[in-house]
């Protein structure tokens, strides 16, 4: 079956609306990244609007994964794509979950499965043991043959024992900020935004865009 291209996709250009496609099904990410690109010409919207199917996560790393996931919505829809892969690393862990983390305790492990693994990975560690942070990299591809644009961003925390919060998504219940005295969990939209690794990833990708958008000086 042919791509699905929209006009605006196929002239590379992005004019006011132009399609911007997320290679995510994640309506949490959805929210966040509609909300870090408002303002922009751009209009965000959700690969299964268009039934791409997924692409296997087989990177060794977050921008590899990236990658992966921003090449298939590319080609199944023709238009700009933007993607992220992100995820939690618990220095006690090694590192892990880490790219692993949506499917931490298991394919098709939800939050809860994913929580309860990393509980029971850390039960009895000291608080001053459980640093962590989240890292996300953020992929935008364009529509055409033009180079892509990525950005990285890393939050700092610590890992409770005890949930705090019911906003947020993911290990965000879990995910302590010292100097706020607050979980990511417990944090505004607005404020999460505003410190988070993706919030942090999107300000960087958001300058390169602007760049693009402005086009040679």
């Amino acid at each position: 079956m042919p791509p699905r291209t929209s006009p605006a996709a196929s002239s590379g250009a992005l004019a006011q609306g132009s399609l911007l496609v997320l290679a995510s099904g994640n309506a949490g990410k959805l929210r966040e990244l509609r909300s870090l690109l408002a303002g922009l010409p751009l209009r965000v919207e959700p690969q299964s609007l268009f039934e791409v199917v997924p692409a296997e996560e087989t990177g060794a790393s977050f921008a590899e994964n990236a990658l992966l996931k921003a090449r298939a919505a590319a080609r199944a829809t023709g238009a700009a794509v933007i993607a992220d892969d992100s995820g939690l690393e618990v220095d006690a862990l090694g590192g892990a979950p880490g790219v692993w983390s949506a499917r931490f305790a298991g394919p098709g492990a939800d939050d809860a499965a994913n929580n309860a693994k990393l509980m029971a990975s850390l039960a009895g560690l000291a608080p001053a043991k459980r640093r962590a942070r989240y890292r996300c990299v953020l992929v935008y591809l364009p529509a055409g043959t033009m180079e892509p644009l990525l950005a990285e961003g890393v939050w700092e925390g610590v890992i409770l024992d005890e949930p705090r919060g019911s906003g947020g998504f993911g290990y965000d219940p879990y995910f302590w900020l010292p100097e706020l005295g607050l979980s990511a969990a417990e944090l505004s939209a607005q404020d999460k935004n505003a410190l988070s690794h993706r919030g942090k990833a999107m300000r960087a990708l958001r300058t390169q865009l602007e760049a693009r958008l402005a086009g040679p000086r």
